[in-house]
């Protein structure tokens, strides 16, 4: 499995350029889409163009499974956007793309989870609710994510606005193995285990790189 979670993609997506280069990328903007801010999706498609990357938007929220399907089979890099933790993986989870998901990563694709994206790939994602509202209309009865990997991604760790309630997870969560990374650092997973590379020095946290 390849997978490249972060805070902010389009600070640090170019740590993978060579993954992204010239590649078909089926775009999901849905975790942003009740969000008020959303200038990170605007960024990140500005940072695929430079790449040469062949981008197709999809909202799985509304789109049709057959055309999801497609897109997903067809497409090089599957990219979720941030935004609500909880909104994404409700729509993943009762609209069945979390196995079509699932089975293209088998054929070893490249998932590229930003904030939200990289949040719902845990186990649970019960720890985020204090960053992210859980929607009036959520329609799980659990908050299971993909369990994709065995941690929690926290992003925006200490970076502004989000410096205080990130400290808060990260002491009321403590018996969790939660992984900090602000917005200039990156998880790659793949069949060798996971690390955190950076665009700057930064102290790179244990729990996120083993073999």
């Amino acid at each position: 499995m390849k997978l490249f979670l972060c805070s902010h993609f389009s600070s640090v997506g170019s740590l993978i350029k060579e993954e992204i280069e010239n590649k078909k990328v089926a775009f999901i903007p849905t975790a942003s889409l009740r969000e008020g801010y959303t200038g990170y999706v605007g960024s990140a498609r500005k940072l695929f163009k430079k790449l040469g990357a062949i981008v197709t938007e999809i909202d799985i929220s509304t789109e049709a499974y057959s055309t999801i399907q497609s897109l997903f089979e067809d497409a090089d890099v599957i990219y979720f956007t941030g935004g609500n933790s909880f909104f994404l993986i409700d729509q993943l989870r009762k609209t069945g793309t979390d196995e079509l998901l699932k089975k293209e990563l088998a054929k070893g694709k490249l998932m590229i989870g930003e904030s939200a994206g990289a949040i719902v790939c845990a186990p649970s994602i019960q720890y985020i609710e204090q960053m992210d509202e859980k929607p009036e209309d959520y329609s799980q009865e659990d908050d299971s994510g993909l369990n994709l990997i065995d941690f929690y991604v926290l992003p925006h760790y200490l970076t502004a606005p989000f410096k205080k309630v990130t400290e808060k997870i990260m002491t009321e969560f403590s018996d969790l193995n939660l992984c900090p990374i602000n917005n200039r650092q990156g998880i790659v997973i793949d069949g060798e285990g996971s690390k955190v590379i950076c665009k700057d020095k930064f102290k790179i946290p244990v729990c996120c790189t083993r073999s």
